[in-house]
């Protein structure tokens, strides 16, 4: 029995591997995705209801400002993902293996979600917000000459925060953005563990390597919860991140008073605005990042904790 243990804490995918599938994950995915966070986010700032849909907003945004606009903040956006995958899977894996019991190395339910709302309040504060208030506000620019912007990229908008509103403008609606996160990642981890196991019977360290249409659909179904529960967090942190206080003065005093504020002005469903290119993206973003994650953790699995060579040739010697 004791044998039984120590092998099953053995069998576990350092952080840093942890880490390097999400990187890569999310460039892939901010690549094939961006023209749905700027359709989303314009819809999010749309207060005047200039656009009727998702469809809608594309087609106006491509006729007015050329179908490059589509791919607008895609720097930050491909960045940010980047790093934020690579934070939120390797500090996952780490909090996971905190979590841990210590006699058997299994994992509570409890745990994991403790592990997932860790990582992603960790990823909200260090690496989302300050990428998102950049993003945002290129995105809701309109426009392609450059004279008549007033970010003229990612770096430029940046200083132009910082020298206006000081370096915590660069953390505007940093609140929500915890919240949303936290609550996000706590769901998407246990729920991928569980379709895994169900759909799959795919447990970490059993060696198996899930197919790529395997992980779409675990990595997809586990995105569709977050974005319904966490509709107005989003929403808020879009609003939030969006002011400046150049416009004349902030409208909204932070996370409740601008729920309360939505709610008071646009009714109760302009808090899930946006909701549709969120499950447009989010579930197929998702899809995408863990069919790139489980290949690469797949692959080391069989060839550092599952190959026959880690079993045979430390034990005994060929004669």
């Amino acid at each position: 029995m004791a044998e039984k243990t120590e092998k099953t804490t053995t069998k576990s995918i350092p952080p840093s591997i942890k880490a390097l599938s999400g990187s890569l994950g999310g460039v892939v995915e901010a690549s094939c995705l961006q023209p749905i966070d700027v359709i989303k986010t314009r819809l999010q700032l749309d207060r005047t209801g200039s656009y009727k849909g998702i469809i809608h907003c594309g087609s106006t945004i491509t006729k007015s400002e050329g179908v490059r606009a589509l791919w607008k903040g895609l720097t930050p956006f491909a960045t940010h993902l980047t790093l934020k995958y690579a934070l939120r899977m390797g500090s996952n894996a780490v909090l996971q293996s905190a979590f841990k019991d210590s006699q058997t190395g299994n994992l509570s339910h409890h745990g994991r979600m403790l592990s997932g709302f860790g990582a992603g309040v960790l990823e909200a504060l260090v690496i989302v917000t300050p990428f998102e208030v950049v993003k945002i506000r290129l995105q809701q620019q309109r426009g392609l000459s450059p004279e008549l912007l007033k970010y003229k990229g990612p770096i430029h908008c940046a200083r132009m925060i910082i020298r206006e509103e000081g370096l915590l403008g660069l953390w505007a609606g940093a609140a929500p953005t915890v919240m949303r996160n936290g609550t996000n990642q706590a769901a998407m981890f246990s729920a991928k563990n569980a379709f895994d196991g169900l759909l799959w019977n795919k447990h970490e360290g059993d060696g198996k390597a899930l197919l790529p249409w395997q992980s779409m659909i675990s990595g997809f179904l586990a995105g569709t919860a977050g974005p319904i529960c966490t509709g107005p967090f989003d929403v808020v942190k879009t609003r939030l991140m969006a002011q400046t206080r150049s416009d004349g003065g902030l409208k909204y005093r932070g996370m409740f008073h601008a729920i309360r504020t939505i709610y008071a002005e646009e009714g109760l469903r302009a808090l899930w605005k946006g909701l549709l290119p969120r499950l447009m993206r989010i579930p197929p973003g998702q899809a995408i990042m863990w069919t790139v994650a489980d290949q690469v953790t797949g692959f080391y699995e069989r060839r550092y904790i599952n190959a026959p060579s880690n079993e045979i040739i430390p034990l005994e010697k060929k004669s």
